[in-house]
């Protein structure tokens, strides 16, 4: 499946400010300034969709480049959700890693039923041999 016409996939995250922007924009949780200043340079790859300047996508991989890595950020603009933009940020974050991550333990939380999308790349929900757990700092 490729992009709509006019589309770029570009293979690194977006500035501060549209990551913050897209964050809430499609439903996930605001990030701080500090927060996203600190964090998005320590992505290890990085995925950007756009229409000309607009960034309308967005997914990154974190983590220690060699055990561990996690898929985080992935959003999607929601005038653009259903189109295969979500698919297309995977399948890039997924060539990735197949290039360079042999032997990792990747692992992701799932928002509502991105399960499914993320079950197209190779992702299996990991209960009952393991349970996710989270803590926010604020």
């Amino acid at each position: 499946m490729s992009l709509p016409a006019g589309l770029q996939c570009l293979p690194h995250p977006p500035s501060v400010a549209e990551y913050r922007e897209l964050r809430v924009l499609a439903g996930l949780s605001p990030k701080s300034l500090e927060a996203a200043t600190v964090g998005l340079p320590n992505t290890v790859f990085g995925v950007s969709i756009r229409d000309g300047a607009r960034l309308l996508a967005m997914g990154r991989l974190v983590g220690d480049r060699g055990c561990f890595l996690q898929v985080v950020d992935i959003a999607v603009l929601p005038e653009w959700q259903g189109r295969g933009l979500g698919k297309a940020v995977m399948r890039q974050l997924d060539q990735w890693l197949q290039a360079n991550a042999v032997g990792a333990y990747v692992s992701l939380i799932a928002d509502g039923q991105a399960n499914a999308l993320y079950a197209q790349f190779g992702f299996v929900e990991t209960a009952p041999r393991s349970v996710g757990m989270a803590k926010v700092i604020r």
